[in-house]
């Protein structure tokens, strides 16, 4: 991962660890125990789920750049229904509560989002790959447009 990706990861996976951190206690404070651990659990999978799709989607991005756009949204709609299946799947279980996981995991996700698009508009991220110089400096690029 190169250190760029990286900087990007941090700088949506912290806001949403804070996220949830005070989801946590609020959680804890209006559902008590219960609320609180479904909280933190509603934010280790977003963590893990959107962190996962980040480093593929930069992949792709990288070696078949051509799929890019078509891949990140296959890849967050499947996240998407991933996390509903999760809320599904949990609804009524006894290890937590499942509404404080419930509305952790929305906003916890709504948060990285809203993260990623930050780190996103911050980065410095060329829009063009910049050619080797080709001997010397001096030398103009050859014009392929038509000529005048």
């Amino acid at each position: 991962m190169l250190s760029d990706d990286a900087r990007s990861l941090l700088h949506t996976a912290v806001p949403t660890a804070a996220a949830g951190a005070i989801a946590a206690i609020v959680s804890g404070v209006v559902a008590g125990g219960e609320g609180a651990i479904g909280a933190v659990i509603a934010t280790l999978v977003v963590i893990l789920f959107m962190g996962i799709g980040f480093v593929v989607l930069q992949r792709t991005a990288r070696s078949l750049p051509h799929l890019f756009q078509m891949m990140g949204l296959a890849l967050y709609t499947t996240q998407i229904l991933l996390l509903f299946v999760f809320v599904a799947v949990f609804r009524d279980t006894t290890l937590f509560n499942p509404k404080a996981f419930a509305i952790t995991l929305v906003a916890a996700t709504l948060v990285w989002i809203a993260a990623q698009t930050r780190a996103h508009m911050k980065a410095k991220i060329l829009y063009v790959e910049p050619e080797a110089a080709k001997g010397d400096k001096g030398e103009k690029p050859e014009n392929t447009g038509s000529s005048s």
